[in-house]
């Protein structure tokens, strides 16, 4: 299986960049595991939040193909704990799916199109984050899950 994160805009900090970098290092001795950005919009003062969902939708669901399980990261989605979201993983790998995608959203979240073709949403927190901390996050939950789920002791029961 191939587990792949889109996002829209790059990251700013270096720092944050290169904590990024090195667990995309980590998880790569677990899972094929891609890591996309879509450009921010150009010219979106031009534009509504609606008009701007939709765009950076269209984006998004250029980038998938038909056989994609996606899951969107969404506030409204549902909350899982560390060892859970290790078992929700496994469930995907046993079913032989080849790719699961999750997409953090732009500022004003998903158009409409994504809500539809979505197979799922998590949410990582009820507090909110920035889109460029939740990469991180995301990115550091998937690499602790397959640790669990090999049982090394990076976490700590």
């Amino acid at each position: 299986m191939t587990i792949t994160l889109i996002t829209i805009g790059k990251t700013d900090s270096n720092d944050l960049q290169s904590l990024i970098t090195n667990y995309i290092k980590r998880l790569s001795h677990y899972v094929r595991f891609n890591f996309e950005v879509i450009p921010d919009l150009k010219k979106v003062k031009n534009l509504s939040e609606e008009q701007q969902k939709q765009k950076e939708g269209e984006l998004i669901l250029n980038k998938l193909a038909n056989s994609d399980t996606l899951i969107l990261l969404d506030e409204q989605g549902k909350q899982l704990d560390s060892v859970a979201f290790s078992n929700y993983l496994q469930k995907h790998m046993n079913s032989g799916l080849k790719q699961l995608v999750f997409v953090i959203g732009g500022p004003y979240g998903f158009s409409d199109d994504v809500y539809k073709r979505a197979n799922g949403k998590l949410s990582l927190s009820k507090m909110t984050f920035s889109h460029q901390m939740v990469r991180l996050f995301f990115i550091e939950q998937l690499y602790r899950s397959f640790t669990i789920l090999r049982n090394e002791p990076y976490h700590h029961r």
